[in-house]
Formats: structure tokens, C-alpha cells, sequence
């Protein structure tokens, strides 16, 4: 997946974490500066769905704006691997 936040944000004019800290705050997710940094320029490596579902109302978008699906290659399935 592509974590695409900052993406998002700035197409809704926030150029800034510590805008989207308040307005995340304003919906009721209280983010530390460290993760608000880390989910600015990185990409986290788990979040909790309500979390997200938060970030979605702040930023006035849908899950699947934030997670972009990639195409990677899949690993070849074991034979007999329950298909």
C-alpha cells in the first residue's frame, strides 16, 4: 500500500502537520508531534482503524484516498496452499 496523507492534504490546501494536527484534533485524534511527523513524511506501519476513520472525516475523504493499493508481484503460492 501507498500512503498517500500528505498527497491528500495538499489537495485540500493544508500544507503543514502541524494543520492537520489541529484539524485531526478538532475530530477527536490527539497526535503526538513525533507520530504527526512520522504520518506526515513516512509511512506508518500500522494504524488503528479508528484512527483512520478520524483522518478521513478531518481530511473529508475516503480510506482509499489515503491507501493506495500497489501492484506488486505475488509470491508463488505453495501447491495445495487451500486455493
Amino acid at each position: 500500500m501507498k500512503w498517500n496523507l500528505r498527497l491528500v492534504a495538499a489537495q485540500r490546501g493544508i500544507w503543514k502537520s502541524s494543520e492537520l494536527q489541529r484539524r485531526f484534533a478538532e475530530e477527536g485524534l490527539v497526535v503526538s508531534a513525533g507520530k504527526m511527523s512520522h504520518l506526515w513524511s513516512g509511512t506508518p506501519s500500522s494504524l488503528k482503524l479508528h484512527d483512520l476513520d478520524l483522518m478521513c472525516s478531518a481530511l473529508g475523504c475516503e480510506v482509499g484516498d489515503l491507501l493506495i493499493p500497489e501492484r506488486t508481484a505475488c509470491p508463488a503460492r505453495v501447491a495445495g496452499g487451500g486455493e
